[in-house]
């Protein structure tokens, strides 16, 4: 292998071929997967998106029927057939009927904030696999019989390239998610 302290012409050869194989690798099988996650992901949104839409419904519903079951009551109660402790406790079933009703579309607000994260994270994936993409477009520079003092110039320079993407990337993405719909209230996370 080492002849006088230097590789062979047929070692630099396959030591170039090897990494550019190994970027090529990486690149493709990374790729491939986290076209994977995107679909996965966007096929997640559509499905919650679904899911809350048919809760607000069924929510919407629940209350306007449990409306009309109160103006019933109402009659009865007005009628003066019903004792004052249970007016009261009726009152009160009512009141907290309409605060759990209140309390459950509130909560719809997070389907909002999952979407928002779901779609930063597709956006994530999206830079990831431009980095790959990278990785195996300046992998393609390096030269089969390149020397080794080549072959780890044009990796640092790879590695410097890399790094540039994955900051752009960082700085592209917003760390926080806000509520954007539902006008009852704010939420920030993160």
């Amino acid at each position: 292998m080492l002849r006088n302290g230097t590789l062979k012409m047929s070692d630099r050869k396959n030591l170039g071929s090897q990494v550019k194989e190994l970027l090529a690798g990486v690149s493709d099988h990374g790729v491939d997967h986290l076209l994977e996650v995107e679909t996965d992901l966007v096929q997640t949104t559509i499905l919650l998106a679904e899911a809350i839409e048919r809760l607000g419904a069924n929510f919407l519903d629940l209350h306007s029927s449990l409306t009309s079951q109160e103006a019933q009551i109402k009659l009865i109660v007005e009628a003066g057939q019903v004792p004052q402790d249970s007016v009261d406790r009726l009152s009160k079933i009512q009141a907290d009927i309409s605060l759990h009703i209140n309390q459950a579309v509130t909560s719809l607000q997070f389907q909002d904030l999952t979407g928002q994260l779901i779609a930063r994270t597709v956006q994530r994936s999206a830079g990831l696999r431009e980095l790959l993409s990278t990785l195996e477009i300046e992998g393609h520079v390096i030269p089969n019989d390149g020397e080794i003092d080549e072959i780890s110039s044009m990796l640092t320079e790879i590695t410097s390239k890399l790094e540039a993407q994955s900051i752009a990337l960082k700085s592209l993405l917003r760390k926080t998610v806000n509520q954007q719909h539902m006008d009852s209230g704010d939420i920030e996370l993160f």
